[in-house]
């Protein structure tokens, strides 16, 4: 739902910008896009306790590892884009206690130690939440909680530029970088995290600068917060209404991001 404190907001930009040349940054463009809407919604000024829209990252879940499986990953020798890597029933659990409109706690991972670090991320309720990763729609149980599936789609070199730049800032070596890519990465997305995007209802080409798509989502996200699409949503969810679907066209990355209202607005509801 929120970033956990201390996990910083700036975005790293290459030397050369403008047009022809995207912005890059160590982020994954579904922590771009998400951090854009928190912008443009005038949330990431608010203090925690009182935002109506909140971010919780996928990568917040992953599984503690054992000592061997922890001596791979400093070799860069371990998969965590697999699906395996991450902890289902704890993130599910949280999902459902956060639409409940529970106050939860997140854990923090260390992503230099590869572990989950003792201290955790107090969550408060909110209205709408972002839940992002590379793979939220893999897991049905957690896909079907979303209302609105958006799936990131971003071209496969500025997918591995971006993570070039984020593990070299983490200590990482290049040639590390680059085998455990070959290896592990994007075989992953291309068996695991790519076929998810059939169940988006939103495709957004070129991440954070489709400003045409964010700024759409955020008028989606206004309407919630408004509470102009209540009604809507009721007759939707009972088979009724139109479906929200409008894909815009191009292809390219896979990072998700899902958006989701809070049960406490429409009683009938729940996550998507």
């Amino acid at each position: 739902l929120r970033p956990a404190p201390g996990r910083g907001r700036a975005e790293g930009r290459a030397p050369r910008e403008g047009p022809g040349f995207p912005r890059l940054s160590p982020r994954p463009a579904q922590s771009t896009v998400c951090e854009k809407i928190m912008e443009l919604l005038g949330q990431n000024e608010v203090e925690q306790r009182q935002r109506k829209v909140l971010i919780l990252s996928q990568d917040s879940f992953y599984k503690v590892l054992t000592a061997e499986q922890q001596a791979k990953a400093l070799k860069g020798q371990y998969n965590f884009d697999h699906p395996d890597a991450f902890d289902n029933d704890l993130m599910h659990s949280t999902l459902k206690n956060i639409v409940e409109g529970k106050t939860v706690e997140v854990p923090t991972y260390d992503f230099v130690t590869h572990s989950r670090l003792a201290e955790t991320t107090v969550v408060y309720p909110a209205d709408v939440v972002l839940f992002e990763g590379i793979l939220v729609f893999y897991n049905q149980d957690i896909r079907d909680m979303f209302h609105l599936r958006l799936f990131v789609d971003t071209d496969s070199d500025v997918r591995l530029s971006r993570r070039v730049l984020r593990d070299m800032k983490r200590g990482r070596d290049l040639e590390q970088i680059l085998t455990q890519y070959t290896t592990f990465v994007k075989p992953a997305f291309e068996e695991f995290c790519l076929p998810t995007k059939k169940y988006a209802d939103v495709i957004i080409p070129r991440g954070v600068d489709n400003m045409v798509a964010i700024n759409l989502i955020v008028q989606h996200i206004q309407d919630i917060l408004n509470g102009d699409i209540c009604k809507w949503q009721r007759g939707a969810l009972n088979g009724h209404g139109r479906s929200y679907k409008r894909p815009f066209p191009e292809q390219a990355e896979s990072g998700v991001l899902a958006a989701g209202k809070r049960s406490h607005l429409e009683s009938s509801s729940r996550p998507h």
